[in-house]
């Protein structure tokens, strides 16, 4: 019979349970803070809770009435250099962290007879006026309920995706623990989440990073249960939350949530762990949402619980043991408890009417939003990225003007010269991707020499595309460090889509427009290589739909090289596009001298003509040049080089179309998402009057590119089919 032998995980995994004695020895002063501090996010709970039921709160109010123990029990002694950030369920979050900043300055207590200082009445009227939406809000009100952010009191962003700030999080705390050595401290990250998040890929992928990695990052897992109205016990086989810990090798711990100081004692030991440099912790805190998933209703009004359930969950209330627990000490009578109370909740009401007030044209003392509050409608779309005020004019040099050594290399050569140069000159710049530390520089070369050079700074990363893309986001977002990351084929990056657009390209605007986001994604096009549908694409067409994102395509090496510094100087996400045909190309580069920069929003006219203009970029600009050699008209071919909204070189374009009066777009990619799609619909509408036809676009397929050599060909467009595009355009014009 085989033997078995029982395995144990090498992480420790802790259920932790308060004593009398734990009480007894407690600080009056720490216990004090806790009472107040939830108090506080209760009251305002309850205030917006009050102003949804008038419908004032528009969109949703997830309240957190009943989870507060879990938030202050974790947050109440937090440094101001510790980072948290959550989830869509964040209010009580984002308070006992933002209150434990304003009260750094006392030791992190506060005082049950001044409970509420005017920095904590300003605090919960800006905290109340993001969630109206108002200008006054910490995000100019674009957050709302569900995006709070404070970066200066160490609130990182609440969140709306589930799970989705959970490799934000391990980006803050990558930077923490390596920041300069001179003023390198012990901060730590915390990331709140519920029992729905613990089953979600980023979250897991991150667990495992972060793990890795060492990283002093907590996940802190409020588990309440229910995610809307689905019990944790239906959806998961071990609904004991905090064994997803010790499968990564993360220490853990489980406690009641209801009871603020056992939550309190487990994140001591686990901020103990994480600042001696012993890497990342959990905490499950069983908690209980007293309302649904959001409004001012229990959640047996909607049949997914039992009123006795509740009621059992209500009788176990963080703020009555607490009270209960300083009483049966001696710490406090329940008059001055009732007297805390009613300060705070007077604050919490003139929170309320210093953004409210009857409204005239209503019946029964009906409420509305002052009218003046709100943000101006032309703040819409301010924000989405950097005003360019960052970047300096100087270094700027198109190759006509060059006066460094040029000779002609070898593209890939090139992509690894400049990043190299740019690693020598900018500490804050950060290299990351998967094998981009081994195979003499990743899969395509592109890193080649950097891993020795900087063993620190060039991370090779697990297969997780969602976890180090977020990752980067969060490093960028701490501002210390500048990311740049290699997805190894542009398909990945639907793995990674939350992160790209509902996280990195969203931030800045989604936070009023104050955070950067300098993050630097290099992706490859690698259409023609045999390598199938799901390796193949050109991004360019996805990304230039989504808000944020600035996109580079670089047709030459010494292109890329004054593109790419160009890129790395903005504050913005840029996605770099690069093509498998272009690597193993020669063309003309520098040798020395890579420091200039080429200008954001200009393109470059690569042939004069009068009849036609071609618009590309990237992989498409040769074909498009051997194509108008021999064309019926005579073709005035652009390459775009920048290809988002924001960027893209409108003059260049419009006096081309007013001289030749007829464009084609020529792209490779699939004719689905390809980037001619809204390219052709703006030009339309800008210049319809100089046109003489319809914008023609050349491009491939409907379908991906297949692992057939025949039918790959006949996926994508080339030089042959941009001829034709041509011959279309002289017969539409013949036929006049």
């Amino acid at each position: 019979m085989a033997e078995t032998i029982s395995l144990e995980p090498l992480a420790q995994w802790i259920e932790l349970r308060t004593t009398s004695d734990d009480w007894a020895n407690a600080d009056p002063k720490l216990l004090e803070t806790m009472l107040i501090q939830m108090q506080i996010i209760r009251a305002f709970e309850e205030s917006v809770l009050e102003l949804a039921g008038e419908g004032l709160v528009h969109g949703p109010a997830h309240s957190s009435i009943g989870q507060e123990g879990g938030a202050v029990g974790s947050a109440v002694f937090l440094r101001p250099g510790d980072g948290v950030n959550g989830t869509h369920r964040g209010h009580h979050q984002f308070l006992a962290k933002s209150l434990a900043f304003l009260c750094s300055d006392t030791g992190g207590r506060m005082a049950l007879d001044f409970p509420v200082s005017a920095p904590v009445q300003q605090l919960l009227q800006r905290t109340l006026a993001e969630i109206l939406g108002l200008e006054q809000g910490f995000s100019g009100g674009r957050g709302g309920s569900m995006h709070l952010q404070w970066l200066e009191a160490g609130a990182l962003g609440t969140n709306a995706i589930v799970g989705g700030g959970v490799p934000l999080a391990a980006g803050n705390a990558w930077a923490q623990k390596h920041a300069d050595p001179e003023s390198r401290s012990t901060d730590l990250t915390l990331t709140y989440f519920g029992d729905g998040a613990s089953n979600i890929g980023s979250t897991l992928e991150t667990m495992n990073l972060a793990a890795a990695w060492k990283l002093p990052l907590c996940f802190f897992i409020e588990n309440n249960l229910y995610a809307v109205s689905t019990h944790v016990s239906e959806v998961t086989a071990e609904a004991r939350l905090s064994a997803r810990g010790p499968g990564f090798g993360i220490a853990s711990w489980r406690v009641d949530g209801m009871d603020p100081l056992a939550v309190h004692l487990a994140t001591q030991a686990a901020a103990e762990h994480m600042r001696t440099g012993q890497g990342p912790t959990l905490i499950e805190a069983e908690v209980y949402r007293f309302f649904h998933q959001n409004g001012p209703f229990p959640g047996s009004a909607f049949g997914y619980r039992s009123k006795d359930e509740e009621k059992s969950w209500r009788e176990r209330d963080p703020i009555l043991r607490m009270a209960r627990e300083m009483i049966q000490l001696g710490h406090l009578d329940q008059q001055t408890i009732d007297s805390m109370t009613k300060v705070v909740k007077e604050a919490c009401a003139a929170a309320v009417s210093a953004l409210t007030e009857i409204d005239p044209d209503g019946k029964n003392g009906k409420r509305r939003i002052r009218p003046e509050l709100w943000p101006q409608p032309d703040f819409v779309d301010v924000g989405i990225r950097s005003d360019l005020s960052g970047t300096s004019p100087s270094g700027l040099k198109e190759q006509k003007d060059f006066s460094g050594e040029l000779a002609e290399r070898k593209f890939i050569d090139v992509i690894a010269d400049v990043l190299q140069h740019r690693m020598d000159h900018d500490e804050s710049i950060v290299i990351m991707g998967e094998d981009v530390h081994r195979l003499k520089g990743g899969t395509n070369g592109a890193t080649r020499g950097l891993k020795a050079a900087y063993p620190d700074r060039v991370l090779g990363t697990p297969i997780s595309e969602n976890a180090f893309t977020g990752l980067a986001g969060g490093m960028a977002m701490d501002g210390r460090f500048k990311p740049v990351v290699e997805f190894m084929y542009a398909d990945f990056m639907w793995v990674a889509a939350d992160q790209l657009f509902n996280q990195i390209g969203k931030a800045r605007h989604m936070f009023g427009g104050q955070c950067s986001m300098p993050v630097v994604l290099r992706s490859k096009v690698a259409m023609g290589t045999g390598y199938g549908s799901q390796h193949s694409m050109d991004p360019a067409g996805v990304f230039a739909t989504q808000p944020g994102w600035r996109i580079v395509a670089a047709s030459t090496p010494y292109d890329y090289v004054g593109l790419m510094n160009t890129a790395l100087d903005l504050n913005d996400p840029v996605v770099v596009l690069e093509h498998t045909d272009l690597y193993a190309s020669t063309g003309t580069g520098p040798v020395n001298d890579f420091d200039y920069r080429l200008p954001v929003g200009k393109a470059s006219i690569r042939r004069q003509g009068a009849d036609v203009t071609i618009l590309t970029y990237l992989g498409m600009v040769a074909p498009a040049l051997e194509a108008a050699a021999d064309a019926v008209l005579d073709p005035e071919v652009i390459d775009l080089r920048w290809l988002d909204r924001a960027s893209i070189d409108w003059d260049t374009i419009g006096e081309s179309i007013k001289k030749t009066n007829n464009v084609i777009i020529a792209e490779q990619g699939a004719s689905g998402t390809g980037y001619g799609a809204w390219l052709s619909d703006e030009i339309q509408r800008r210049y319809f009057d100089y046109l003489d036809q319809p914008v023609q676009r050349v491009t491939g397929a409907e379908s991906s590119p297949s692992i057939s050599k025949v039918l790959e060909q006949a996926a994508i467009a080339g030089a042959t089919q941009i001829t034709a595009g041509i011959r279309d355009a002289a017969r539409n014009l013949a036929r006049g």
